[in-house]
């Protein structure tokens, strides 16, 4: 498959979403069994997984992720059994999109820009350069 590739969000009735950044953390959390562990692993801050982590939580009827404060080793955290599910469900489901949707990615492939790089494109959020001014 080219480098273009599709992208799986799932928006819940009660405003949560759960998408490939949760479902990597959840990988991570599963892992390492630690949440910091998981952050440094992912890339982000500690408090940016917890949040992440907390807001999972709260959107399922069961927890995600229990933690255990105070554990020696940093093992202090689990993914429960519908954190697990979850991966499954998302991963299966991400799969299959990404199987049903192959040749219509390849023709947006066809179609882009390979000059264009979107990351070096500065938005109206991108502080000025100093030579902007």
């Amino acid at each position: 498959m080219p480098d273009t590739r599709l992208s799986l969000r799932i928006d819940l009735a009660n405003g949560s979403r759960l998408g490939p950044g949760k479902v990597n953390l959840l990988e991570s959390v599963k892992r390492c069994a630690s949440i910091s562990a998981a952050a440094r692993e992912q890339g982000m801050s500690y408090r940016r997984a917890w949040l992440l982590i907390d807001d999972m939580n709260r959107a399922f009827q069961v927890p995600v992720v229990e933690t255990f404060p105070g554990r020696s080793q940093g093992k202090g955290a689990n993914v429960t059994e519908l954190g697990e599910k979850l991966i499954r469900l998302y991963r299966d489901t991400e799969a299959r999109c990404t199987a049903a949707t192959t040749e219509q990615i390849v023709q947006v492939e066809e179609q882009t820009n390979s000059e264009y790089d979107a990351k070096r494109v500065k938005t109206d959020r991108d502080p000025p350069d100093a030579g902007d001014a």
